[in-house]
């Protein structure tokens, strides 16, 4: 009988175990977004931050550029956002997609930090995130001149990120 007052603390206990499992499993989680790679980039038809044309894919048909999701409230946006000015002042072509968020918090957001994209889409609802398998921001990719995903980068840019993985995938 005593020996049933223990089954609460043992499934506790074996909820935490899964739980730490699952979510030390970088590999697992990171596998969607690489397997993305070398795979061709979904059309996409997005709303522009500014201008009324719609932002598509086909506009960087034939040169490679970097695809960046972000978000005004994503703190770790913040901290990868010096990385993304100076891709930009090196020449690099980046695409920003303001991911589930509002279009005055997105522009406020490049006001104060500065604005690295040459065009920003938004995706509102996360449904052009899904389609490319985001998880959350930041995310990057690498698109190639033949529309295919060259790269893919979760998480906040380094600069080691960007020397071992976006820029040898530009070249």
């Amino acid at each position: 009988m005593k020996l049933i007052a223990f089954v609460p603390l043992v499934a506790l206990l074996a909820l935490v175990g899964v739980s730490i499992f699952l979510l030390t499993r970088e590999g697992e989680r990171n596998r969607f977004t690489e397997g993305m790679v070398g795979q061709p980039m979904p059309a996409y038809s997005l709303t522009q931050l500014t201008g009324d044309t719609p932002l598509t894919g086909e506009e960087r048909a034939g040169r490679a550029y970097v695809l960046n999701l972000f978000a005004s409230w994503c703190t770790p946006c913040r901290v990868e956002h010096p990385q993304l000015m100076a891709l930009r002042r090196q020449g690099v072509d980046i695409v920003g997609i303001a991911y589930k968020d509002r279009p005055e918090a997105s522009a406020a957001f490049l006001a104060e930090l500065g604005d690295p994209y040459a065009d920003v889409g938004q995706d509102p609802e996360g449904r052009f995130g899904l389609e490319i398998g985001v998880t959350g921001v930041p995310e990057t990719f690498v698109i190639g001149a033949d529309g295919t995903i060259r790269a893919a980068y979760r998480g906040p840019l380094t600069d080691e990120a960007v020397r071992d993985v976006i820029l040898p995938a530009l070249r």
